[in-house]
Formats: C-alpha cells, structure tokens, sequence
C-alpha cells in the first residue's frame, strides 16, 4: 500500500485557500498501481452480488467504472446538474468548500437493486451522505460504500452512520 500511497500528489490551496487537495491522477496514470487499486476497492464486496456500481463526477466515475467492470456489475453515474438527458432525481449539499447538487436517472435503477457506491477520496462525507440520500430515494439497496483514499482528520465516516465503508488507504 506504501507504493500506491507514494503516487498521491497534495496540492496546495485547490481549488480554494487552506484546501489540501489529494490529487490521484499520477496513481491513475500508472497501470499497475490502477489495477492493484481497483482490485483492493472491490475485494470486501465481491461476494455481495453487487448489480451496479454508482460512482459521484467526475472521479468516481473512473473508479466505479473500473469497479462495476471488476464486478461484472452495471454502472450508474452520479451527475452534475444538467448533464443527463431524462428526467432525473436531484439533492443539494454541502462541501467543505461550497455546495453542490447530484443527479441521476429516475430510471437508473429498479427498487432494491444491490448498489456499491464508489469514489475516490472520504473527505467531510458530504458527497458520500447526499449520494446515499438519493440512491436510497430511489429504492436501492446499498450494500457498501467504497473510496480510495480516507481522509481521516476530516472525519466523513461520522456522517455515514450504519453504513459499511471500505476504504483503500487513509491519510
């Protein structure tokens, strides 16, 4: 895990003064370690009979991908508003810098279909807890929540109470 943690760039005050941003793109860019970390992100999950993977834009939508793909699963993406061309389900919320709104299909998913929810780095949990929010509105059955990178000191976990959280590696 050392190696894959090595290839975790932080940059400074992006995309706002005082953020710490934890930047995977050179892990992603690095074919082994992209491999390695799909396969550590599915492992706990792949007796679940996962349907489909929902991943948060943008980055979640590279690991859920590769995810759904690992687990024979389909692939449902969370949007930004107004990216998706049928009628969809919203919810706004905070971030640590801001707020935001997600998006998916109405018809992404059919009641109690099992979904892992995937992205790439457990910060404060906003993304995570709305994601929930609006995967569960729409009767899915959640069987885990998966990142690549748990920032700890934030403390995201607290706000997915009773939910089962994977995650690759913390800082």
């Amino acid at each position: 895990m050392a190696e894959l943690e090595a290839l975790i760039r932080t940059v400074p005050d992006f995309p706002e003064p005082g953020i710490q941003f934890r930047d995977l793109t050179p892990l992603m860019g690095d074919a082994a370690a992209l491999a390695a970390t799909v396969e550590a992100l599915v492992a706990p999950f792949r007796a679940e009979r996962v349907e489909l993977v929902a991943g948060m834009e943008a980055r979640g939508f590279v690991f859920g991908a590769l995810a759904a793909a690992a687990l024979h699963a389909g692939f449902v993406p969370l949007r930004k508003p107004g990216k998706l061309p049928a009628a969809v389900e919203r919810v706004s919320y905070a971030l640590e810098y801001g707020t935001a709104t997600l998006e998916v299909h109405r018809d992404a998913l059919a009641h109690g279909r099992r979904v892992l929810l995937v992205d790439d780095v457990l910060a404060t949990g906003g993304t995570a807890a709305a994601s929930v929010e609006l995967l569960e509105r729409l009767g899915a059955t959640l069987v885990g929540l998966a990142f690549v990178l748990e920032l700890e000191a934030l403390k995201g976990r607290a706000r997915l109470p009773g939910r089962r959280v994977h995650r690759v590696l913390a800082l």
